[in-house]
This record gives structure tokens, C-alpha cells and sequence, in this order.
């Protein structure tokens, strides 16, 4: 079976910046699952599955603007540290999901002082050109609630969400 939209992939992978270090890797845990063509994967990795069977091995680079984005620095800003009251030990590095237009943002902590925190918006790998090294271990069709729950269910077993 060939990796096609909704169908269930999954891939043993290692992920690396231009400098070769290892950003992330699924070696040593269980591979990856996700539903093909519902947005689970960046967009250039995605692309570069499509078509492949299993046992395929795909090396591609994706591009910032095929991966998470480039950097867009109006979403790097300070806030004073009495927004972060009842965090008891604050470090750079923190991140916290906040709330604006409805939905929420993950932001990461960059620096602080005694009376301002920054954080950054951006996804930690985005800017970056990415380098994936992917196994595709299985293909299968996803279930009708997995496609309708936009996630691989474990075992296929359907579950209240």
C-alpha cells in the first residue's frame, strides 16, 4: 500500500539542522503514526512521502517555508512578570500556551529580568532548513474515527474524546 491521503504512515525517523546535529529522531521509541494529508506533518515531508511504500527510505531537505515557517519577529514581545503569577520558578526555556483571537499560541520563554518576561511565538524550528532521514515502516487505511478525530487511535480502538 502506497502513502496516500488518510491513510495511517508510519516511520522511523531522524531529523537534522544544516549543521548535522540531531534535532529529533524516533530511534530508540516507537515510530511515528500519523494520518497522511491532514496537516500532522510539515508540508515538505509530507510531500516527499507521497507515493512511497513501505521499507521506502526518503531523504529530503525542507525548506523554512515547506517546514514550520520563517521566523516572524512581531510575534517575539515582553510582558510584565506578574502575568506569570503563580509560576513559582520561571527559566528560560519555559513554554506556556496563551490565549489570543480565540485560539491558543504556544509561546517559550527567551529572557527575563525581575519585572519583564520575553517570549517567542515562533515554533522553535522555525527559519530552519530541515533535513529528514525517514524509514516508512507500515501504510494502512486510517479508520472513519480516526479521520474523523483528525488522529491515529492506538490499536485502531475507538475511544470517547
Amino acid at each position: 500500500m502506497q502513502v496516500a491521503k488518510n491513510r495511517v504512515v508510519s516511520i522511523d525517523y531522524t531529523l537534522t539542522g544544516e549543521d548535522g546535529n540531531v534535532l529529533d529522531t524516533s530511534k530508540g521509541d516507537e515510530p511515528l503514526a500519523y494520518i497522511h494529508g491532514t496537516g500532522e506533518i510539515v508540508t515538505g515531508l509530507e510531500d516527499a512521502l507521497e507515493g512511497k511504500g513501505p521499507k521506502d527510505h526518503v531523504s529530503v531537505t525542507v525548506s523554512p517555508e515547506q517546514g514550520y515557517g520563517a521566523r516572524d519577529d512581531a510575534v517575539v514581545f515582553t510582558v510584565p512578570r506578574s502575568q506569570f503569577r503563580g509560576v513559582d520558578e520561571l527559566e528560560v526555556g519555559m513554554q506556556f500556551e496563551v490565549q489570543g483571537d480565540g485560539e491558543g499560541q504556544v509561546v517559550t520563554v527567551v529572557a527575563m529580568d525581575e519585572n519583564e518576561v520575553t517570549v517567542d511565538g515562533n515554533h522553535p524550528l522555525a527559519g530552519l532548513t530541515l533535513h529528514f532521514d525517514v524509514d516508512i515502516v507500515d501504510v494502512r487505511e486510517a479508520t472513519p474515527d480516526e479521520i474523523e478525530h483528525g488522529h491515529v487511535h492506538d490499536g485502531h480502538a475507538e475511544h470517547e474524546h
